[in-house]
């Protein structure tokens, strides 16, 4: 395997191998970095990309937290143009390696993933609790129109009790200025914190320093959660270059922002097309 290694850097079977014995022998570390390796060589490895999401669910709980909160469509990223044919259902093999993850380390996990039911595709959330098992599942509303043609639009929400809290689960711009009654619906019954995955993009020239990313969509969106409704919410963004779709050539610039219920934000993640980051936050929440 190493003369391969030395021969052919590149070698994606070698270094999927090489991943998976490290994430066997409990080197969550390793394992991590092995799988990333994988991704810079193929960014749309969806194997790769969800024992990535594995490695950083067991880390989660390394570091005692109660919940493990993933990026929008972390399976085939947003607004693939194969969603449709390439999305599986939920429950399904895609979300069953989350929920494995989660009953594994007894973790409550929140995923974006893409969900085929039937004829239709949708940009979806799953509440996983510490026994694997889906305990929420919510279709994004508020879906961009340049998605219309990908993804069936959700038309519910709901909420869930968990040992942290009554939690609602959304979807980005669900959470968007536009769209902030969604967030206040689920404050309405009874939410004590949203839980959001996303995708958060911008032109390949923005510059963060003349225009900080979020200040004028997501911070004054979750400040009206929490002034009006005493909802602490988190959004949690990938990083990395969308390859393909209609944001072909934009940066996925991470950013994750948590809010606690009085309008304090907790935690803000770096900025940047390569700044992926784990943070452990602690979140209050009202009551």
């Amino acid at each position: 395997m190493r003369n391969i290694l030395r021969s052919e850097p590149d070698n994606l079977r070698a270094q999927l191998l090489i991943a998976k014995a490290h994430s066997q022998a409990g080197d969550i570390v390793l394992a991590e970095d092995a799988y990333r390796r994988v991704l810079a060589i193929d960014s749309g490895n969806v194997e790769a990309t969800l024992e990535l999401a594995r490695a950083l669910v067991a880390r989660a709980r390394e570091e005692r937290c109660d919940v493990a909160l993933l990026p929008e469509c972390l399976d085939l990223g947003w607004t693939h143009p194969e969603a449709p044919r390439r999305a599986q259902p939920v429950p399904g093999p895609v979300s069953d390696v989350l929920a494995e993850a989660a009953r594994e380390h007894g973790i409550w996990v929140v995923a974006g993933l893409t969900e085929r039911a039937g004829d239709r595709t949708f940009n979806t959330s799953v509440l996983l609790d510490e026994r694997g098992q889906i305990r929420l599942k919510h279709h994004k509303i508020n879906e961009l129109d340049i998605a219309w043609d990908i993804y069936t639009r959700g038309t519910s929400l709901d909420v869930a009790d968990t040992p942290f809290g009554r939690v609602g689960i959304t979807i980005c711009a669900d959470n968007s200025p536009a769209s902030v009654e969604l967030g206040l619906a689920l404050g309405a019954m009874g939410a004590q914190l949203i839980l959001s995955p996303c995708a958060w993009a911008v032109e390949s020239d923005h510059d963060d320093e003349k225009e900080p990313y979020g200040r004028d969509v997501w911070d004054p969106a979750y400040t009206i959660l929490a002034e009006k409704r005493s909802l602490a919410t988190v959004g949690v963004s990938n990083v990395g270059r969308l390859e393909v779709g209609p944001w072909k050539g934009r940066y996925c610039i991470g950013s994750s922002l948590a809010m606690g219920f009085d309008g304090t934000v907790v935690a803000r993640a770096p900025y940047g097309v390569e700044a992926e980051t784990m943070m452990a936050v602690d979140v209050p929440l009202a009551g």
